[in-house]
């Protein structure tokens, strides 16, 4: 893994940047439509959404540039003690470094911290590069949504005990 990275929580400044680099590596997967966090309009305030109790949300910058994030989320409609591993990015130069599974491995813990016991995520098949590593983390694949994300575009569902 590179050195010279920095791990830290979203800041309202960031919200544009990681807004463009969540829309771009939609559009680069041919992942743009509705349903998606692309047409969320949350997705432009990040930081106002991440102040929700039992939540949080890291970017990671590198050369000084926003180039990847993810959070974690308490999804209306879970169950108790679950919440949401929610908007994993990486801008496609930092892709295989490990930085995603860092990303996983900071929510696991954040989660564990404010008492969840399991986490959840939804995702599409053409984002089947984070799939595996969702797969790789430990996340089972469910036959259905859990929650009410609003994110009709997602045809995967994967539910990880947190030990």
């Amino acid at each position: 893994m590179n050195k010279g990275f920095i791990l830290r929580k979203i800041q309202k400044e960031d919200n544009k940047l990681i807004a463009s680099l969540i829309r771009s590596v939609l559009a680069e997967f041919k992942a743009n439509r509705p349903g998606t966090v692309y047409y969320d309009p949350t997705t432009d305030d990040l930081y106002a959404l991440f102040q929700k109790q039992n939540s949080a949300y890291w970017v990671i910058v590198y050369d000084n540039e926003i180039v990847g994030g993810t959070g974690i989320y308490p999804t209306e409609g879970l169950p108790p003690g679950c919440c949401e591993l929610v908007k994993l990015y990486l801008s496609a130069d930092v892709r295989g470094k490990g930085w995603g599974r860092l990303l996983i491995e900071k929510c696991f813990e954040e989660a564990k911290q404010l008492g969840c016991t399991s986490m959840y995520l939804e995702s599409m098949p053409e984002l089947n590069t984070a799939v595996s590593l969702y797969e790789r983390c430990g996340f089972k694949h469910l036959q259905g949504p859990m929650g009410n994300s609003g994110h009709f575009g997602c045809a995967i569902w994967m539910l990880k005990e947190l030990n």
